[in-house]
């Protein structure tokens, strides 16, 4: 998991070309390549060493390091952005993941409720988090970290970052938290139960005994106190909740809805947002944003914030409404109420393109053309909306594709 906030989501975005590039590159020049990489890890590991990690262990693990050039074929697929929001959600949270998390918060009661205690973070959210990064432990990745973050280190628009993250992973083995052949993750260099970046490990690590050592990559007591102690110190709100499902009332200004645009529960109360089956919201005074994940016809929601510290463990509005969701269902709350759209297809990756470079085209878009329909986009595509006299809802649709080609 990327814990700089971009997720792994927007990592594969940033990274795919630049990638793909130097792939194609190792390809042709291996030789060349091995020898450039051999140069680039040998700077990096004299700045471990300078940083405390003794020289030997730093021979250890990095002893017969290549690249894993395996990894560009990883880059194709951003499911958070990708998919209509019910699919990726509902493939998300399913009744077998929802079983198994809640005999998890029942195996491991004690180490939430210390985690609870000790954070201030929603048992039930760390649980959707688990079950959400590893199926609660069950798929931690195969990839070595110490390689996977040196290829990224030396390959790519993101080499700052990885470089940052190999030393931290060689901090991480030198601490004597994991040892190096046993230091596996996903590709981009997340491990454990709950995918911490190394970095993030440095950060927020925390055992869920007391004692010295932390192990993310078996003690599922270390990933919940970690978990939750990451939670809290992105800014994580104690008894608040991630969001509410609401109903909007006939004739609404949908262009109020946005990650820009926070009110009070009371103001939003006053522009005949309500709570589903009318119950009362706990906090007039809170902050909320009005989420439309799939436009005016889907439901609708005023997201706390907690919502945005859910999104700084995966920068994704779909990755942090699965976990909002997954954790209430967890807790024994059901469905959302307000059926999803399900018979409106997702854009295909050149209309994605096509629509920004169309919103760009007539002023309202000034983003980068990349793709991805996040806030941007869905601010823009309101505007537009709103000068051609649609609800402003800013959900891409093939019909407002085809308005923007200046069809009906």
């Amino acid at each position: 998991m990327d814990r700089s906030g971009q997720g792994r989501a927007a990592l594969a975005t940033t990274l795919a070309g630049a990638l793909a590039l130097a792939g194609s590159w190792l390809v042709a020049a291996p030789a060349q390549a091995q020898d450039g990489f051999a140069a680039c890890i040998g700077g990096l590991t004299g700045e471990a060493v300078q940083r405390g990690v003794r020289a030997d262990i730093v021979r250890q693990a990095t002893a017969g390091l290549t690249p894993n050039t395996g990894l560009l074929r990883l880059l194709d697929q951003q499911p958070e952005f990708s998919r209509q929001p019910w699919e990726y959600i509902n493939s998300a949270v399913t009744a077998s993941r929802v079983a198994e998390g809640r005999r998890m918060l029942q195996t491991h009661r004690a180490a939430f409720d210390r985690a609870e205690r000790e954070t201030g973070v929603d048992r039930h959210v760390i649980a959707a988090i688990w079950g959400m990064e590893t199926s609660y432990g069950r798929a931690k990745g195969t990839s070595s970290v110490i390689r996977s973050t040196a290829t990224l280190a030396c390959y790519g628009r993101r080499q700052d970052f990885f470089r940052g993250e190999f030393i931290a992973a060689l901090q991480v083995v030198g601490a004597g938290h994991v040892a190096p052949d046993r230091f596996v993750g996903s590709w981009a260099g997340a491990f454990g139960h709950t995918q911490f970046m190394p970095s993030t490990f440095l950060r927020a690590a925390r055992s869920g005994s007391g004692g010295p050592r932390i192990d993310l990559m078996n003690s599922a007591a270390d990933a919940i106190m970690s978990t939750g102690n990451l939670l809290r110190l992105e800014g994580w709100r104690a008894g608040e909740g991630w969001g509410y499902e609401v109903t909007t009332p006939q004739g609404f200004d949908f262009r109020l809805a946005g990650r820009d645009r926070p009110l009070t529960i009371a103001d939003w109360q006053r522009r005949g947002i309500a709570r589903i089956g009318g119950r009362p919201f706990p906090r007039t005074s809170d902050q909320a944003f009005l989420h439309l994940p799939a436009g005016a016809r889907g439901p609708a929601f005023l997201m706390l914030p907690n919502f945005r510290t859910i999104m700084k463990y995966n920068n994704s509005e779909n990755y942090a409404m699965a976990v909002g969701h997954l954790a209430d269902r967890l807790r024994g709350f059901g469905a959302f109420t307000r059926p999803w759209p399900t018979s409106e297809r997702a854009l295909s990756r050149d209309e994605r393109f096509e629509l920004q470079r169309r919103l760009q085209q007539v002023g309202f878009y000034s983003g980068t053309v990349d793709g991805k329909l996040g806030a941007g986009t869905r601010e823009a595509l309101q505007r537009f909306q709103a000068s051609a006299g649609l609800a402003a809802d800013g959900f891409a649709t093939s019909a407002v594709l085809r308005r923007l080609r200046g069809g009906g």
